[in-house]
């Protein structure tokens, strides 16, 4: 009686599955023959004898290792493994020179004696007088474990295992492909298998592994414009807009709320902008902030008579009525009245008066000098007395001398006043009339 013992030892780590019984050499790079009589210790018990096979080893007794070699008997094969439930033939038969499978005259690597079976193992006897193979695994004489595959080989079987499945102590167990990243991105692992998925802005390649970027931004998520990333998208909004907590719309920005000086007069949001407007009587500066007053009275724009004089001022106009002197007072221009020194009732009287105009914005900051009055010496010993005469009742005005001479003085505003009506009386005095 003999026994068979196959094993297979498989690195999970190693670059090539060897079948069982074969060794991966990594510099032939390819499977070579394990001999399990030189590498298991023990390999057969009792009386038995190893014998190296391509793939496995038998265990034969020993005492045929003492049979006598006969060349006249023909050859057979070498003998391979078989299922030990179906026995061994008794005995085996020696080769003979030149004979089919012989070396002619070399004596076998094993024993060869006589025996009355026609075919070794893993063969059967046909009617027609051939050996044919014996199909373990279909006739299931094998001995592989249900989690192994069977696959029938010439004078005997092997025990693999399915794709995704390697053998580890004699057990296929499944192979985790995602644990050697045959996924560029996500993986799955399944028993004997694995798929591949993307994250999301991704998607699968026809290779089923590897992940592709999408462009979002060709389905227009966004309602302004759209910027495609590597798995996502950005969106941007136009000038005056801002992006709303969705990431993806655009809302107006309200650019009058961000500072009260966008506008000299008053800001009016409007959709990715603003605009200026400005009071009655003044329009929109150049810079679209500004407010410029309208002169109604070069553009014609008004409702002064041809007798009157249009007076312009800030954002507004007024229509003036002629001068007219009072006596003793003599008109002797447009805005001027003179008393003549030669005529006894001017005695007490200013010389001149003159009549100005003056526009007073009423923003401006107080106080502040108006304008300023410098008197002429006309008489010699002539002095000057320079004083508000009317139109100052609510005191918005008053006098400040530049020099000690008061021949300049200034007008100053020390209030913003409302309206404007005062008459500034000049007053000469020659040191003749004391």
């Amino acid at each position: 009686m003999c026994i068979i013992c196959i094993v297979l030892s498989i690195n999970p780590l190693s670059p090539q599955t060897c079948t069982e019984g074969f060794a991966y050499d990594r510099r032939a790079r390819q499977c070579i023959d394990v001999d399990e009589c030189r590498t298991l210790p023990d390999a057969c018990r009792g009386d038995m004898g190893c014998v190296n096979q391509n793939g496995g080893y038998l265990c034969l007794p020993r005492s045929l290792y003492n049979q006598p070699y006969r060349p006249d008997t023909p050859a057979l094969p070498n003998p391979v493994y078989q299922d030990p439930s179906a026995g061994f033939p008794d005995t085996f038969l020696p080769a003979v020179p030149g004979g089919g499978g012989g070396r002619g005259g070399v004596e076998p690597s094993y024993p060869r004696v006589r025996s009355t079976a026609q075919c070794i193992l893993g063969y059967t006897l046909a009617e027609d007088g051939t050996c044919n193979d014996i199909d373990e695994c279909e006739t299931n004489s094998h001995h592989c474990n249900p989690t192994q595959v069977c696959i029938n080989t010439s004078g005997g079987y092997t025990c693999s295992c399915t794709e995704g499945y390697w053998l580890i102590g004699g057990q296929c167990q499944d192979i985790d492909e995602c644990r050697y990243g045959y996924c560029q991105q996500l993986c799955a692992n399944a028993p004997g298998s694995y798929s591949c998925s993307c994250n999301p802005g991704f998607i699968l390649n026809p290779d089923s592994r590897t992940c592709q970027d999408v462009d979002e931004c060709e389905d227009e998520p966004c309602s302004h414009g759209c910027f495609n990333t590597y798995g996502s998208f950005m969106c941007n909004c136009d000038e005056g807009f801002e992006l709303a907590a969705d990431g993806t719309t655009c809302i107006d920005l309200d650019e009058c709320s961000f500072s009260e000086f966008l506008c000299q007069h008053r800001c009016v949001n409007t959709p990715g902008s603003f605009s200026c407007i400005c009071p009655p009587g003044y329009y929109v500066f150049e810079d679209g902030r500004s407010c410029e007053d309208f002169n109604e009275c070069d553009t014609g724009n008004n409702t002064c008579t041809t007798a009157q004089v249009c007076f312009n001022f800030q954002g507004g106009y007024t229509c003036l009525d002629p001068l007219q002197c009072r006596p003793p007072y003599v008109e002797v221009s447009d805005n001027q009245c003179m008393c003549s020194a030669e005529n006894p009732a001017c005695r007490d009287k200013a010389f001149t008066i003159l009549y100005r105009h003056m526009d007073l914005s009423s923003g401006r900051s107080v106080p502040a000098d108006i304008f300023q009055m410098q008197a002429t010496t006309r008489y010699p010993g002539a002095f000057y007395i320079f004083q508000i005469k009317s139109g100052n009742d609510g005191r918005e005005f008053y006098m400040r001398k530049h020099h000690r001479d008061t021949t300049f003085t200034y007008i100053a505003v020390n209030k913003r006043p409302c309206a404007v009506k005062w008459i500034l009386h000049e007053k000469i005095f020659s040191r003749r009339n004391f």
